[in-house]
């Protein structure tokens, strides 16, 4: 479970996020939106323990984030960024091992069901056929996918993924989403995804987290939340809402 307590963060004098309280259930599958400056990747740095707060705490499973050693914290949550970074030259294999380190002793070696589950995850990114490229031979969605399944690797209870989708093709923004769907009911992991798009968030989420002017405008049933009102409110545009889908209009 994640609790966030009176949270506030600024850049320099400019205020993101406001005295925010919210909590998220275990198991929960949760879209993370707004327009954009309006704080989502600033609030899933500030969960991951990246940023510290100036004012409030997070708190997963009643102990603040800060308080975890890395190494603890890392095998909680995972953390996909919306622009993967690489600083080496590892191949996509070597990359999502690396999600297997905080499982590992000082200078052990990875065991064969590190492989195992190396394997697996790639396999169900469908990044296996990449495990020798580097990242200078992938394409940007192809780097993400990757990056996705490192992620996996982890095998955290807790995914905040920041726009994983932006560089896929459609047809594999509806393969991660339905791999993300089918991990968050199989193996009851809490997910919190920053997407873009309403009607996705829509088919595929369960719950909203809804931000605008650096408050929690809505939390709760993602059909309770994307309303044509709060739609308006938060990305000035016009809602049709449709049994097939949300149609935007500007206002």
């Amino acid at each position: 479970m994640i609790e966030v307590k009176n949270l506030t963060y600024s850049y320099a004098s400019k205020p993101v996020l406001q005295h925010l309280n919210f909590a998220i259930e275990e198991g929960g599958f949760y879209a993370v939106m707004g327009a954009n400056g309006s704080g989502k990747t600033t609030l899933l740095r500030l969960v991951s323990g990246m940023l510290t707060p100036q004012e409030g705490e997070v708190l997963v499973d009643g102990t603040n984030v800060r308080h975890f050693k890395a190494r603890q914290l890392a095998q909680r949550m995972s953390f996909v960024r919306q622009h993967p970074q690489t600083d080496f030259e590892f191949s996509a294999f070597e990359t999502v091992l690396m999600g297997r380190n905080p499982y590992q002793r000082h200078l052990q070696n990875e065991s064969e069901r590190d492989w195992k589950i190396v394997e697996q995850c790639m396999r169900q990114t469908g990044t296996w056929h990449l495990r020798f490229a580097k990242p200078s031979q992938m394409s940007g969605g192809e780097l993400q996918r990757v990056m996705l399944a490192r992620a996996l690797a982890q095998q955290t209870s807790i995914m905040l993924l920041d726009e994983p989708i932006s560089n896929l093709d459609i047809s594999h923004q509806f393969d991660i989403l339905d791999l993300l769907r089918t991990i968050n009911s199989k193996e009851h992991k809490t997910v919190l995804i920053v997407l873009h798009d309403l009607n996705m968030a829509l088919q595929y989420c369960q719950k909203l987290l809804l931000l605008h002017q650096g408050q929690v405008l809505f939390q709760g049933p993602i059909r309770e939340g994307l309303t044509e009102a709060n739609i308006a409110t938060v990305f000035g545009v016009r809602a049709q809402i449709e049994d097939s889908g949300i149609r935007l209009t500007k206002i």
